[in-house]
């Protein structure tokens, strides 16, 4: 069966083509989708390309910085902020950068042997929201409200965020033969006077997590009790509990310096 393709041109014509998302596969830079339709996963009966719809761009609106959501993760590396650009080269390699899209990253779903999503983590430090439309109409909303959400049905456009003055600190572990595929990562924000601390949590997780109970004790161990670690084959659920308090406490030690 010969899939149906949708090329909108314009943010307004993809929204319009999406509706509510019923029976459409959304296709971003395709790094996740081809392997799962080259290994029969996976078979679209109507494809939204979104390619040619003028999302793939990053704008400085004042204070506020616009990501949308075809963005390549390679042009995060020269991103205005240095959480974001910190994180984004360290997601899988040169050529899957190239491909992969923010929009794509952030709404990954779980690999069958890994977790993904990495950007999470640095969007929920920097109080970024999301701009997506679908079932309900449009909406803007933080980043963690709409990973921990019921995202079915909803199609994001682009991604923002206010620029300040901040510090941040990012403490990843990594097993180099996995494809770079994080253990666990850390991101932590402040503002330049060490107030407004936000922490984030991504690869011992599904999606990534905001931990409001580090926020508010500043205490490595609370982060268990916002984070419920995940097994899969990169790493027992067990094995994360125990390096994530190290972790958060490395991350706010980068966090603290000058």
């Amino acid at each position: 069966m010969t899939a149906e393709a949708l090329l909108p041109t314009s943010a307004d014509e993809a929204a319009s083509l999406y509706g509510n998302g019923d029976g459409l596969t959304v296709f971003g830079g395709g790094t996740i989708l081809l392997p799962e339709i080259a290994a029969g996963r996976l078979a679209p009966a109507r494809a939204l390309m979104l390619h040619r719809a003028g999302l793939g761009a990053i704008r400085v609106d004042g204070d506020r910085v616009v990501i949308g959501a075809m963005t390549p993760v390679a042009a995060l590396v020269d991103s205005p902020d240095a959480v974001l650009a910190e994180v984004a080269g360290h997601v899988a390699d040169q050529e899957v950068r190239r491909s992969a899209t923010v929009g794509g990253n952030l709404c990954a779903p779980p690999g069958l042997d890994a977790q993904r999503g990495d950007l999470g983590g640095p969007l929920i430090a920097l109080a970024a929201r999301v701009r997506s439309v679908g079932a309900g109409g449009e909406r803007t909303e933080p980043v963690e409200d709409f990973l921990a959400g019921d995202r079915t049905g909803r199609l994001v456009l682009e991604l923002e965020y206010d620029r300040r003055d901040r510090r941040h600190g990012v403490a990843s572990l990594r097993r180099r033969h996995a494809h770079s595929y994080a253990i666990a990562t850390v991101v932590a924000c402040s503002n330049a006077d060490g107030g407004d601390l936000r922490v984030a949590v991504t690869g011992a997780v599904a999606t990534a997590v905001r931990c409001r109970a580090v926020e508010e004790s500043r205490d490595p161990a609370d982060v268990l009790e916002d984070v419920d670690p995940v097994d899969d084959a990169v790493a027992s659920a067990g094995y994360r509990s125990t390096v994530l308090p190290k972790l958060v406490r490395e991350a706010l030690d980068r966090l603290e310096r000058p």
